[in-house]
């Protein structure tokens, strides 16, 4: 930033480089929205008000927002490498991520965070990393890596790391455990991201004077305001598999709630939804369908995301400040337009630079032992507890049924059962267990996208199918697969850390598309997305029930 420029061009005694005149600007600082022109200089803004320029765009009472800033994702999760992921959130107006690559640190420890880190160093957008903190999540399963204090210390020295990962071991902070103390220790001074379901008084206060700053796991908007009370700003959460928008942003609406420490996120979202509706823009196009006042709904996705995370200079439009920007023909249906990232159009900017090819540290993570029907016998006991899904939520409810019950409901089809193989290093630690509403019929599916170990998961009503699923998946080097008479109908191959595929845009959503359909077609309950209301099922941090590689977890 060349700072005499820009005051020359303030003050009207130098031409900017560009003027983008007669636009709606959503002036997120004070909650209003302005008619004006926005001087831009090297990248920068260098004044809204009259400017006159050589090289100038009509925006014709076009509104302007700052550029969106999805406050918390998983890149991993979308099932695309960054520059392909961040091509699409471009699209649509978000011009800074917050991400968290524990996905793929599950599977390849440090190299798999330094791979993120790598790839997405030159990419058109700011690419924030919040270091994973819960490698793997709990001793209640095995992950390809563990990481301490030690191993996260290497990345303090990163100009891109904002912070610590969502610390998903709340018991290990109200304990004040030892090894969890170290890392918030070490984080001192950045952003400490949270993660704690529920909220449960007795843990909540504890957790928040430990200096957690954020939490993106209300489900209800008491849940959000109890954290609200306890000093810590809510990430609304829209993904594909947590829906939690409409039930907080009621609540907020309803009571009036102050939203200064509101933001944005998508946490988890498959590349074939964002490339349908985009990800923050669909959250403040819902905020303001539910009621939210529109310029409220834009600074959740903008300033207060931005002082959330102390990126300064970001998330609002005012002189001194990046100019990214976002074009929109309507305000309330957030139709974009044009987006701008430091002063210049995504659309002339090198949007999939050349890539390296992906280095062999992030492949080859599938390593199962060898499995039989007798893996796959459940474990001999008088009851079983039976994992029961929800729609459009990740959180499950737990029943109990005897082992004549159990059975029979098996023969019938009331009941699915779901095994969890180790598949980083062929332990052969096998759990086994229950599942209900998932909705597939003679068949079976199967992932190695399975929060957060990401270890193998298989449901099915018959063995054999279940048993031709993992086959194909180490064959493939993971992805999902979808089995039925012991022949494969489709597969996603995802050979990056058994999570993230190789191919553009286009291939792999169509493939996921052709994959939602067969799955659908196989009787799964299409009020939830096959793939990742599967993949949560093995994340023992989420309640109330779950399975992992050491079997069913009881988690409250």
């Amino acid at each position: 930033m060349n700072r005499q420029h820009l005051i020359e061009i303030a003050s009207g005694k130098r031409q900017p480089d560009l003027v983008l005149k007669h636009g709606k600007i959503i002036q997120v600082l004070t909650g209003e929205i302005l008619t004006g022109d926005i001087a831009l200089c090297d990248g920068i803004i260098a004044g809204v008000g009259c400017y006159e320029g050589p090289n100038a765009v009509d925006l014709e009472g076009k509104y302007v927002s700052p550029g969106f800033i999805n406050a918390h994702c998983h890149v991993e999760s979308s099932m695309a490498l960054p520059e392909i992921y961040c091509r699409e959130e471009l699209r649509y107006g978000v011009t800074t991520v917050i991400t968290d690559p524990h996905e793929i640190a599950n599977v390849a420890g440090k190299a798999g965070i330094q791979f993120m880190l790598d790839r997405s160093e030159n990419l058109p957008i700011h690419y924030y990393v919040q270091v994973p903190s819960c490698v793997p999540a709990t001793p209640f399963e095995h992950a390809g890596s563990i990481l301490k204090a030690e191993d996260l210390a290497e990345f303090l020295s990163y100009p891109r790391v904002t912070g610590l990962g969502e610390m998903m071991d709340a018991k290990g902070v109200v304990q004040c455990r030892p090894d969890v103390m170290e890392k918030l220790e070490l984080f001192k001074g950045k952003v400490l991201d949270g993660h704690l379901p529920s909220a449960p008084q007795e843990m909540l206060q504890p957790y928040a004077a430990a200096g957690i700053a954020t939490d993106h796991e209300s489900v209800t908007f008491g849940e959000a305001r109890d954290k609200l009370r306890a000093g810590m700003a809510v990430l609304v959460r829209e993904g594909s598999g947590s829906r939690n928008l409409e039930a907080i942003v009621k609540g907020v609406v309803e009571e009036g709630l102050d939203t200064a420490h509101l933001a944005f996120c998508t946490d988890d979202k498959h590349l074939l939804d964002i490339h349908k509706e985009g990800t923050i823009r669909h959250n403040i196009q819902m905020a303001i369908g539910l009621g939210m006042n529109p310029v409220t709904a834009y600074q959740l996705a903008t300033i207060n995301a931005a002082r959330i995370y102390g990126l300064d200079g970001i998330g609002a439009i005012a002189p001194g400040y990046r100019a990214d920007l976002v074009i929109l023909d309507d305000l309330e249906k957030v139709t974009v337009r044009d987006v701008y990232f430091g002063g210049k159009p995504v659309r002339e900017l090198c949007m999939t630079p050349e890539m390296p090819p992906v280095q062999e540290s992030v492949r080859h993570s599938v390593c199962l032992p060898p499995l039989d029907k007798k893996s796959l016998a459940l474990p001999d006991q008088e009851q079983y507890p039976v994992i029961q899904m929800v729609e459009n939520q990740i959180i499950t409810q737990k029943t109990i049924v005897s082992k004549g019950e159990a059975h029979g409901m098996l023969e019938d089809g009331r009941l699915l059962k779901i095994a969890v193989v180790e598949r980083h290093h062929a332990t052969g630690h096998i759990g086994v267990g229950l599942l209900s509403r998932y909705g597939l019929q003679n068949g079976a599916i199967a992932t190695t996208v399975a929060h957060d170990s990401h270890n193998l998961i298989l449901v099915g009503d018959n063995d054999r199918d279940m048993l031709a699923a993992a086959e194909e998946l180490n064959r493939v080097q993971g992805g999902y697969t979808l089995v039925r008479g012991g022949k494969v109908l489709a597969t996603l191959e995802l050979p990056i850390g058994g999570l993230m595929s190789e191919k553009g845009l286009g291939q792999l959503t169509e493939n996921i598309q052709e994959m939602t359909r067969i799955a659908y077609s196989m009787g799964v309950n299409d009020k939830m997305d096959p793939f990742i209301a599967l993949s949560f099922l093995a994340l023992p941090v989420i309640p109330e029930i779950r399975i992992t590689d050491m079997g069913t977890v009881e988690v409250e």
